[in-house]
């Protein structure tokens, strides 16, 4: 793996955990529920707070950006989560959400010059990503950058996870997985649990026959695990996503994404300390846990 390669997996590391606050903070919570949405699930907020940068999206645009979610599941929330609020509604609300979740997460744990060499660090790499054939990120991207610190560090963090994201349906597509194959394959190499995405809305039958066409394939056995073939596709479909984030980093630097990397942290150990953030990466963008130092 080239240097940069491992520099955009080790930022995903830093950055994955810092955009992911926004579904998880009891704060954000909170917003989402003054707006009108239902809480007692995650989806409805979940689909408006990422869907919004896209505008008024129907169920077809983010079953195609998300991928790995049943489009029945999307469209019992897409488009009627634009009935509780308009999209730009939402963005205002997601920036307020932040700002509640993330300032006692920042608290003394970074100086006001530390907070805002970040948030310039990050920007810098966010405005470095490429936004062709992104289109969540570049989605992102063409959202007016905040004025306080904190929240263009949490901004540029959303660029970079979804332009990572992005890259990772790529290569999916390159190695022919398709969504719920994806999730499949994911769970089999012991990334995370098959439970943990049994909320993406497919049914035990779609499940069971994507795991059938892993098998015929070569990349699964039929209890479940994977083979040397499926392990050694999944490597490939990582150095791939690793390759295709590596952009923003290569253009930051070293030193500086070192620097980005050294000011996440305490902010990071804090999230995590928080307990709200799950143990795996249950988004599907990589086969790390969450539960990095």
């Amino acid at each position: 793996m080239s240097d940069y390669l491992s520099v955009a997996r080790r930022m995903w590391h830093r950055i994955e955990p810092l955009h992911a606050t926004l579904y998880f903070a009891p704060e954000a919570r909170q917003v989402a529920s003054d707006l009108g949405y239902d809480v007692a699930s995650r989806w409805p907020s979940y689909f408006a707070w990422r869907t919004a940068p896209l505008g008024a999206a129907g169920p077809e645009l983010v079953a195609a950006t998300y991928y790995s979610f049943s489009p029945r599941l999307i469209a019992r929330h897409v488009p009627g989560i634009w009935t509780t609020a308009d999209p730009a509604k939402v963005l205002d609300a997601r920036l307020l959400a932040m700002d509640r979740a993330l300032t006692p997460l920042i608290g003394d744990r970074l100086t006001g010059g530390q907070l805002a060499e970040a948030a310039r660090l990050a920007r810098q790499a966010a405005e470095n990503a490429g936004p062709a054939a992104r289109p969540l990120a570049a989605a992102n991207r063409d959202l007016p950058w905040p004025d306080a610190p904190h929240l263009v560090l949490w901004q540029a963090a959303t660029v970079l996870r979804e332009h990572r994201g992005d890259g990772h349906l790529a290569a999916l597509l390159t190695f022919g997985l398709d969504p719920c194959e994806a999730l499949v394959s994911f769970a089999a190499i012991g990334a995370a649990p098959a439970a943990d995405f049994t909320g993406r809305g497919w049914t035990a039958q779609e499940w069971s026959e994507a795991r059938y066409r892993l098998v015929a394939r070569g990349c699964m056995t039929p209890d479940g695990g994977a083979t040397d073939r499926g392990r050694k596709e999944r490597q490939a479909i990582e150095q791939m996503t690793d390759r295709l984030a590596a952009g923003p980093w290569r253009a930051l630097g070293h030193c500086r994404a070192e620097r980005l990397a050294q000011l996440l942290k305490p902010v990071l150990s804090a999230a995590f300390e928080a307990g709200y953030l799950p143990r795996h990466n249950t988004l599907g963008i990589g086969t790390v846990k969450v539960g990095y130092p």
